[in-house]
């Protein structure tokens, strides 16, 4: 194609109309497309951004236009016949221009036509080491749209046989790219990896196949350098976010590397922080103790160590508030609740113990919500109950702390944390959510008025959040009381009920059961 036929020597028409194209407000659609390119072919937009760059602001202008125009589908089917700029834009030393580059190969694979292979376009002109290339060296705007069009090109069958090539020597394994490149240039294939896992089960599959959840590994242990740590722990934090890590998570050393992090004195706290968090977001997941051994022994572990940490009275209060909440999190699912009950001695009764601890306040907040999770407050209603052992190790702690306490009874802990500030009160209404399910527990709950008079007071919360914990709670309660025989037969509780069906009937937000109209007043106009 001759760059001479779609000069322009005055490109001052094109700058105007491509910068009221490029902001016109709301999403670019094909009509608009078509109208600008029936103006502007794209060959003479695309010899203005190669020839006239030095034109104030037309570079900037011409790619924030050519991103809005490749966006529809009318700009998406132009791409294939424009592969060669592609690659031109991929090598370009502007970033933005290789940003553009980046943005139009996602376009290509979102947008293009069924009929046309847009993995085979990428292996005809040799554009994914061209992405591999801006991932590596381009700046981070750069980095972030190559990383987004090979997530992209990952998600077809033809595009997963390129990012992972069945020959582990090939140049494009990122396993070898990561090998041969920079410090900043490894992060950056670590995070495309994480990405590349979240794409699919099929992805994170071939991800694990590939050995490159391996890379992670090794940089945790390979490495005394606390900032490449933290980094390498976020990636790990956001791959235990993933809902089919679980599967492949446990066939890695992860576990072991977790609670060796935990347990080591000389790592520096916030290490040791984010590897609790990490271990509570992986173990949340029920599913985690399918795939790992019977015995949970890594999970045991993990949780051994955390425990270690909490004994440490010289602890530092943000590593322990971490490690609280991280046994929530364990907790929040019903085998994660039981090994937390169980083991011996159980890990729980550092997060019973400070719940109700109203010195430490900070502590109290994550350990109140870390019961609620362990008492069942965010499982299922079928799931809430757990084994006999555990729910009776959950009953003997609670007694324990209320006998050492000044209460001496639950009814009292739960009423004194009721009567706290606001913050601590929406954590007590997840508490006694989840435990209400128990019968020992609403004895507990009916034997104080107090309680009842807060849980069901309309007025005792301003906020909207508050009013639906509160609301939340007197529900639990209001549906466990009446599935009690022995309590709706007693007629000593038939107020409770009564003032407990009242509550649930008027809503969270009814703050008064009548609302008045607003009158017109009629007074005499004051003399002076």
């Amino acid at each position: 194609m001759d760059g001479e036929e779609f000069s322009m020597e005055d490109p001052s028409q094109l700058l105007q109309s491509a910068s009221e194209f490029a902001n016109y407000p709301g999403v670019p659609n094909d009509v608009a497309a078509k109208e600008f390119l029936d103006r502007f072919p794209l060959p003479v937009i695309i010899n203005a951004l190669q020839t006239k760059s030095e034109v104030p602001g037309l570079e900037a202008t011409l790619v924030a236009c050519l991103e809005r125009i490749f966006k529809t589908k009318c700009g998406a089917s132009l791409i294939p016949h424009y592969m060669p700029f592609v690659q031109v834009g991929l090598t370009a030393d502007s970033q933005l221009v290789r940003c553009l580059a980046c943005k139009t190969v996602s376009c290509l694979l979102k947008n293009i036509d069924e009929t046309i292979s847009a993995a085979q376009l990428i292996i005809d002109n040799g554009v994914y080491p061209l992405l591999l290339d801006c991932l590596i060296n381009g700046n981070e705007q750069v980095a972030t749209a190559s990383m987004e069009a090979i997530e992209k090109l990952a998600g077809s069958q033809k595009g997963m046989e390129i990012v992972f090539p069945a020959n582990n020597s090939d140049d494009m394994h990122l396993g070898n790219l990561s090998a041969r490149c920079s410090s900043l240039g490894r992060v950056r294939v670590l995070s495309l990896i994480v990405k590349l896992f979240s794409v699919s089960r099929d992805v994170a599959s071939a991800v694990y196949n590939s050995n490159l959840l391996s890379l992670l590994e090794a940089k945790i242990r390979d490495t005394d350098d606390t900032l490449v740590s933290l980094s390498v722990f976020e990636l790990f934090y956001e791959l235990a976010e993933v809902k089919h890590a679980t599967e492949f998570l446990s066939k890695t050393t992860l576990v072991q590397l977790l609670s060796s992090t935990i347990s080591n004195m000389s790592k520096e706290a916030i290490l040791r922080s984010r590897a609790m968090m990490i271990s509570g977001r992986l173990l949340s997941n029920d599913n985690i103790y399918m795939f790992i051994d019977e015995s949970n022994l890594g999970v045991k572990a993990i949780i051994s160590a955390i425990d270690g940490r909490l004994r440490l009275e010289s602890q530092d209060l943000n590593e322990c508030e971490s490690a609280l909440e991280a046994l929530g999190q364990i907790g929040s699912s019903n085998q994660g609740a039981t090994l937390l009950l169980t083991i011996s001695p159980p890990a729980a009764r550092h997060v019973i113990d400070a719940a109700f601890d109203k010195h430490a306040r900070g502590k109290q907040l994550a350990s109140l919500h870390s019961l609620a999770n362990i008492s069942g407050e965010t499982r299922s209603d079928s799931n809430i109950i757990l084994n006999g052992d555990a729910e009776e190790s959950l009953r003997l702690l609670i007694y324990e702390a209320a006998s050492k306490s000044s209460k001496l009874t639950p009814s009292g802990l739960f009423l004194s944390v009721l009567q706290q500030d606001s913050q601590v009160r929406l954590a007590a209404y997840r508490v006694l959510t989840g435990l209400v399910a128990r019968p020992w527990c609403l004895m507990e709950i009916c034997s104080k008025q107090e309680i009842i008079n807060i849980v069901t007071g309309p007025n005792t919360e301003t906020t909207k959040i508050g009013m639906e914990a509160r609301y939340k709670c007197c529900v639990a309660i209001h549906r466990a009381f009446m599935s009690s025989s022995k309590l709706t037969g007693n007629p000593a509780l038939a107020p409770i009920a009564a003032k407990l069906q009242e509550a649930v009937s008027r809503g969270p937000y009814l703050a008064d059961k009548i609302y008045r109209e607003a009158q017109p007043m009629v007074v005499t106009a004051d003399r002076f």
